[in-house]
C-alpha cells in the first residue's frame, strides 16, 4: 500500500514538473535544441464588454511576445539585453510572429475581471540571433571591416592616371579596381560606395589636393563609415621583353592600407603579372587582370589578418563627461555613443548634475574610440577630448566654434530621455 502511494506521488510530482506553470512567474524557459527555443510562458489581459475570445486571442499574443523576449535574453549578456530594450520592443516584440514556429495553448480561463493562458511554443532562435547580428548586438566571428577603395588606374593610352575622387572627376570604369572588389566581395567584405557606386567627396566638404591625398582619403573613408581604406595604383605598360612575335606586358598594382580609426598605415600590398598578347588591348587587360587577382586575395588576407588580431580585441574603460548644461548635452552624446557600431555595452558608474562616468565594453583601443567619437557634431556644443588613457577617455563639453566642425556629423538633440537609461 505505502509503494502504490508512493509510486502515484512520484508520477504527480513528475506531471507537475514538467506541464505545471506557476502564475506568479511569466515564464518557465529551456532550449531543447540548437535552433529552436521550447518554452511555457503565460500572458494576462483584462477582458472587455465580455469579449472572451478577443481576451484570449491578445492573451496568446502577450505570452508569444514573452516567448520571443526570453530568446533574446538567452542569447546575451544581461548587461547587453538591458542596454538594448529600445531594439526588444522597437524590433523585435511588434513582430513576434515572424519569430514563432509552432505554438499551443496549454490552458486558458477567465480569472477575476482577466484572461489568463499558458501557451508553449517552439522559437526559431537563429531568426532571432540573425536579426540580432544585423543589428550588431551580437558580434560574430565571421564580422568584416567595410573598406573604402581609392585605386588610380593608367594604361599605355593614358597621359596621367585615372581616379575617381578628384575635385573634378570625369568618367571612371578601373579594371583592376573592379576585380578587386570582386575578390574582396567574395571573401564578404563590405565596401564603402556611394548611391552611384563612388560617394562625391564634395558632399562631405572634403577636397583632395592632390591623387594620393592621405588625409583626404581618411577624412572620406571616415564620412563613408568605412573602417579601412585603400589607397592605390594600378599600370600597364608594354615590356621591352618580347615572347615570340607577341609583345609581352607588364602590370603593377601597389595599395597602401590605412585604419581611420587610429588614421595610421598599417598594411601595404603589391603585385605584379606579366601576359603575352598580339594586340595591346588584349595584353594590357590580361596583365592587369592578373595583377589585381593576386593583390585583391592579398589584400583580402592581410586585411581579414589584421583585423581579427587588432580591432576585434575588446577593451574595458571608463568615460567620463563634464561640462556645462550638462544634463541634455549628455543626453545628446549617448544617443551618437549608440550609433557607434563598435560599442559592445555600456553602463552608467556614477551620474551627476555637471559630470558622469561610464563604463564602456569597446572593439578597439580607448583611442580608436576616441576618433570615433570626435566623429559626431552637435547642434550648440562640440566635444573636447582631454586625456585618453588605457583605463579612461575624458570627455569635455565645450562651446559652439571652440572646436572645429568634423564633416559627415548629424546634428539632432534628442529631448525627453532619461540619462541614466
Amino acid at each position: 500500500m505505502m509503494r502504490k502511494q508512493y509510486i502515484r506521488f512520484l508520477m504527480i510530482a513528475l506531471l507537475a514538473l514538467f506541464v505545471s506553470v506557476p502564475t506568479a512567474v511569466p515564464k518557465a524557459f529551456a532550449a531543447q535544441a540548437a535552433d529552436v527555443l521550447t518554452g511555457v510562458t503565460t500572458g494576462q489581459v483584462k477582458i472587455y464588454n465580455e469579449d472572451i475570445p478577443g481576451a484570449k486571442k491578445r492573451a496568446v499574443d502577450q505570452a508569444l511576445e514573452l516567448a520571443v523576449q526570453n530568446a533574446f535574453s538567452s542569447l546575451v549578456s544581461r548587461q547587453v539585453f538591458a542596454s538594448n530594450l529600445e531594439f526588444l520592443y522597437d524590433r523585435l516584440v511588434p513582430s513576434a510572429a515572424e519569430y514563432v514556429a509552432t505554438y499551443r495553448v496549454l490552458n486558458g480561463m477567465a480569472h477575476k475581471d482577466s484572461y489568463v493562458v499558458a501557451v508553449e511554443s517552439k522559437i526559431d532562435q537563429s531568426l532571432v540571433r540573425q536579426r540580432l547580428e544585423e543589428a550588431r548586438i551580437i558580434r560574430t566571428g565571421q564580422e568584416k571591416p567595410v573598406v573604402l577603395l581609392l585605386i588610380a588606374e593608367q594604361t599605355p593610352e593614358d597621359l596621367l592616371p585615372r581616379f575617381w575622387w578628384g575635385n573634378n572627376p570625369e568618367p571612371y570604369t578601373s579594371l583592376a579596381e573592379g576585380i578587386i572588389k570582386q575578390e574582396m566581395a567574395g571573401k564578404s567584405f563590405p565596401l564603402a560606395q556611394g548611391a552611384s557606386g563612388y560617394p562625391d567627396p564634395s558632399f562631405y566638404a572634403i577636397k583632395f589636393q592632390g591623387i594620393y591625398d592621405i588625409k583626404a582619403a581618411i577624412d572620406l573613408g571616415k564620412a563613408m563609415k568605412a573602417d579601412m581604406v585603400v589607397l592605390g595604383k594600378a599600370g600597364a605598360s608594354e615590356s621591352f621583353n618580347r615572347m615570340g612575335d607577341a609583345k609581352a606586358f607588364d602590370a603593377v598594382v601597389e595599395l597602401r592600407v590605412f585604419d581611420t580609426a587610429s588614421e595610421k598605415e598599417v598594411l601595404q600590398v603589391k603585385a605584379d603579372a606579366t601576359a603575352s598578347s598580339q594586340t595591346e588591348q588584349q595584353g594590357v587587360t590580361a596583365s592587369l587582370t592578373q595583377a589585381a587577382g593576386k593583390a585583391g586575395l592579398d589584400l583580402s588576407e592581410k586585411i581579414d589578418t589584421f583585423w581579427s588580431q587588432n580591432l576585434r580585441k575588446e577593451s574595458h574603460f571608463d568615460v567620463a563627461v563634464e561640462g556645462e548644461n550638462f544634463l541634455p548635452r549628455f543626453i545628446a552624446l549617448k544617443q551618437r555613443f549608440k550609433e557607434i557600431r563598435e560599442i559592445v555595452n555600456m553602463q552608467p558608474k556614477e551620474i551627476g548634475s555637471s559630470s558622469a562616468v561610464m563604463e564602456i565594453l569597446y572593439k578597439g583601443s580607448p583611442a580608436q574610440f576616441a576618433n570615433a567619437v570626435l566623429l559626431k557634431t552637435f547642434e550648440g556644443f562640440g566635444l573636447e577630448i582631454s586625456d585618453v588613457t588605457p583605463e579612461m577617455v575624458t570627455i569635455r563639453f565645450v562651446e559652439e566654434g571652440a572646436i572645429s566642425p568634423v564633416p559627415g556629423g548629424d546634428q539632432n538633440l534628442p529631448q525627453g530621455e532619461n540619462p541614466m537609461e
